[in-house]
């Protein structure tokens, strides 16, 4: 038995009902006996997630957190859980909720794009919503959710459940604090190795927007363009955003 746990009697814990409950929430627990036998066990509360990850921490078969799971016990507990995760490189990453300028920065986009793209086969979308990419030469995909993305061949592309499998043409991450190495090194890797032709990254701080231009799994190009640019996409012919739009408030 460990240091964070405490054995007492159903007296003791009803006598001082309100100190155990604290002692409990700060990652502790309390294990009461009844007439000198062990009857209940008092512990933190967790998530269904949470439970889950305790659990096959415990079985030594689950890696978590700069470790590694498998694709199918990423599905797993992605289906379980009404959080919103990525699944990158065989590691879970949890999103957090976007601010205020963020989803200021993802409206713009979307209707800019969706004006471009109006009476033509793709279609924009914007985040939650996943993907499926399958990079070069491996079998086990990433699954992310670009912040924006346009795709042309989802009649072909979506399952019975409604789910996109297909590769986008664009992806757009819209930078954070917290995703900035990730979009910058790790989304653009993916991107550019399961097939997608062009990736935008928006940087709130600097207002600038660098895009890449991808050819045969490769950087074919790519450019940076700041306030008072017109940015000029790589694989849309006529696509021209002007940076100001893009950062409107």
């Amino acid at each position: 038995m460990n240091d964070t746990t405490k054995v007492i009697t159903a007296t003791e814990f009803k006598t001082n009902l309100g100190k155990y409950i604290d002692y409990v929430i700060t990652d502790h627990e309390v294990i009461i006996t009844k007439n000198g036998k062990k009857a209940v066990r008092l512990t933190p509360y967790i998530t269904e997630i949470e439970r889950y990850f305790s659990v096959k921490e415990n079985a030594l078969d689950y890696k978590y957190g700069g470790k590694k799971v498998s694709y199918e016990e990423f599905m797993e507990i992605y289906e379980k859980s009404e959080l919103r995760m990525e699944y990158i490189n065989g590691e879970i990453v949890l999103l957090a909720s976007p601010d205020t300028f963020h989803q200021n920065i993802s409206g713009n986009l979307y209707i800019l794009l969706r004006s471009y793209l109006k009476n033509k086969k793709y279609k924009v979308f914007y985040a939650p919503f996943d993907v499926h990419f399958f990079k070069k030469d491996l079998d086990t995909p990433d699954v992310m959710q670009p912040d924006l993305l346009a795709a042309c061949d989802l009649e072909e592309t979506v399952n019975e459940k409604g789910r996109y499998l297909g590769t986008p043409t664009l992806c757009i991450e819209i930078l954070s604090k917290s995703t900035r190495s990730k979009d910058m090194v790790d989304k653009l890797n993916t991107y550019m190795l399961s097939g997608v032709r062009e990736f935008w990254i928006v940087d709130p701080k600097k207002q600038s927007v660098l895009v890449y231009g991808f050819k045969d799994f490769e950087i074919d190009e790519y450019s940076t363009y700041k306030l008072g640019d017109p940015l000029i996409s790589y694989f849309f012919e006529g696509l021209e955003v002007m940076v100001n739009d893009i950062f409107e408030t």
